[in-house]
């Protein structure tokens, strides 16, 4: 019995298979980096052989909040900055859906910044995506979590005066086990990164750069990019925190000195997910929880039946 049949289904998957019928073509601005998570993401899931129908992708308010609209699977439109709590749920409900969380940098390290504090705290086994093209776009060009230090919008006329937020060093001192940046404009890195981030068990964040033309002219193009992990100016330890840590800063620093660096930062494959933590001591069944759902047979159990009074 499976709640979703197709879940292990293990088969040729083609790309097309994850472009909707209802709506096709995606209506984002032309030339925005949004188009390039999309193409990425469509190609990673062909790569390791996912059916639309094992995948859950939950997406937040903004421009990337249509990217489940564009693509075909199980989605959830989730508000605004409310992608984890939902993505996070689904997880732990039924542990074989592989599930993908997408927002933007207003909506994931603004608005839901408490949500990814804690989701990568306990290494929930989530791929977040965050589309940062330094800006909140949907809602016409205000300042945003990303905003370099004197960059002029609606909301900031005369610049901002606030230095912006570093996500990727942000992730790893909240406890991501795995952290990248990728670029737009990089379709093959992204692509890669996005099949080790879905491999991974554990909380994977990937700061995807996405230009956006319409709104935020002083991002430009994210180009040129450099792959760290190719070119021998930058030599670290991914699965050394001290020196992924130490790479991250100069990352985002360079960022907005005009030096794009993309490529994978971290990665821990030994820390156990949440729900593996939860399983080895009790608190959570082997099978998954929206089994019982479709299990006729099933006698329910109430929190008072499994938890012990406090005394």
């Amino acid at each position: 019995m499976s709640a979703f049949n197709a879940i292990g289904d293990r088969r040729e998957v083609e790309r097309d298979e994850f472009t909707p019928g209802i709506e096709p073509q995606a209506t984002w601005c032309p030339g925005c980096g949004d188009f390039g998570v999309l193409k990425a993401l469509k190609g990673a899931m062909a790569d390791l052989g996912k059916n639309p129908d094992e995948i859950l992708l939950v997406t937040g308010i903004g421009c990337s909040g249509k990217l489940n609209s564009y693509f075909n699977s199980y989605g959830f439109h989730t508000l605004h900055g409310r992608a984890l709590p939902i993505a996070r749920a689904a997880k732990l409900g039924n542990p074989d859906v592989e599930v993908v969380a997408a927002g933007g940098d207003g909506d994931g390290y603004g608005i839901g910044g408490n949500h990814f504090i804690h989701t990568a705290r306990e290494n929930h086994d989530i791929t977040y995506i965050v589309f940062n093209n330094e800006i909140f776009g949907l809602t016409k060009g205000q300042t945003s979590p990303t905003s370099p230090m004197g960059h002029k919008s609606k909301t900031q006329p005369h610049g901002s005066a606030k230095a912006p937020i570093r996500p990727m060093s942000l992730a790893l001192t909240a406890g991501a086990s795995y952290v990248a940046r990728t670029a737009a404009v990089n379709p093959n890195q992204a692509q890669e990164i996005l099949v080790e981030a879905i491999e991974h068990d554990g909380f994977a964040h990937i700061d995807f750069l996405t230009q956006c033309p319409t709104w935020n002219k002083d991002a430009k193009q994210y180009v040129p990019y450099v792959d760290v992990q190719e070119n021998e100016d930058y030599d670290f330890d991914l699965t050394d925190r001290r020196e992924a840590a130490d790479m991250m800063y100069e990352t985002e620093s360079a960022l907005y000195e005009g030096t794009v660096l993309t490529g994978r930062f971290y990665h821990d494959a030994d820390r156990p997910s949440y729900g593996e933590e939860k399983r080895a001591v009790g608190e959570m069944p082997d099978e998954p929880l929206a089994e019982r759902y479709f299990d006729e047979d099933y006698e329910w159990e109430r929190s008072y039946d499994l938890l012990d009074a406090h005394k």
